[in-house]
């Protein structure tokens, strides 16, 4: 097995034309759990760690952020990214331990593309744009475009993910997830809600309740409907309540080790409700 290291990612994207069936690993939080395991033997890998470019984040002049793939999840948690972002910020503060949160990043969760993954119902629900780059061309794809299904993303082979850009909207957000402990644990169900003020709207994603990350259009649509969230009221308990069960509908989960479908559909619903009602509490 070869290892490259490149420190550029002219470098990188280089590498990997030259050898196409290569890895790509960032923190290594995913990949390394199933080489330990024997279900991933790659014969080359290309370590994006060193890569300084992929580390780096910018607030941009059109009221966006870009990430790049390599910021790491504890950067997340605090500081101006945390301003900006509060429901990444949420994510990030849930993601194993410190030392993977230390590790980890946007650029390896949205590579793995697992609907469990903390930081992609952020992504889904905030309109995320996700930036590629080949030896040859640079490619920008909304995030909804991205994810195509269970561990399956619209990455070609050739290419290597960059960075993240995210919206920032003037309104409330929010993370939460269950899972079978309080801590250090893979999703059962997640969502992330965002208020957007200047278009009285919602947006919620769910992780975890089906192939992909689920954006509840239906949900999202009726709640703009029956509220006004340039309110500085709070929601009512019966409107919250019937958004959780609209949510619910829209979910799409199943059966597996780690819960029933019926437990993970309850679970986005409280979920959702909470979310809503901790936007705007009474």
């Amino acid at each position: 097995m070869t290892v490259a290291l490149p420190l550029t990612i002219r470098e990188a994207v280089l590498a990997l034309s030259n050898t196409p069936d290569a890895r790509l690993i960032q923190g290594g939080t995913d990949m390394m759990v199933e080489i330990n395991f024997n279900h991933l033997k790659p014969n080359n890998i290309i370590a994006l760690r060193r890569i300084q470019e992929l580390r780096t984040w910018q607030k941009n002049a059109d009221g966006t952020v870009t990430i790049g793939a390599g910021v790491p999840y504890q950067e997340m948690e605090s500081g101006e990214l945390k301003q900006l972002v509060p429901a990444l910020a949420e994510a990030a503060r849930t993601v194993g331990s410190p030392q993977i949160r230390a590790a980890g990043t946007l650029g390896g969760n949205l590579g793995t593309c697992s609907p469990a993954g903390d930081g992609l119902p952020v992504l889904f629900a905030l309109d995320a744009v996700v930036h590629l780059q080949s030896h040859e061309a640079l490619r920008q794809i909304s995030i909804h475009e991205f994810m195509l299904g269970v561990k399956r993303n619209a990455r070609n082979a050739n290419e290597i993910i960059t960075a993240v850009t995210i919206p920032l909207l003037n309104g409330w957000q929010g993370y939460a997830k269950v899972g079978v402990r309080n801590a250090m644990v893979i999703s059962v169900a997640s969502a992330c809600l965002a208020i957007d003020k200047s278009t009285n709207s919602v947006r919620i994603g769910l992780g975890a309740v089906g192939p992909t990350i689920i954006r509840c259009r239906d949900a999202e649509s009726w709640l703009s409907q029956q509220f006004d969230f340039s309110s500085t009221t709070g929601i009512d308990g019966a409107v919250a309540k019937e958004f959780g069960r609209r949510v619910t509908l829209e979910s799409k989960p199943i059966d597996d080790h780690r819960s029933t479908a019926e437990y993970r559909r309850h679970a986005v619903g409280v979920l959702a409700q909470r979310l809503i009602t901790r936007a705007y509490p009474s």
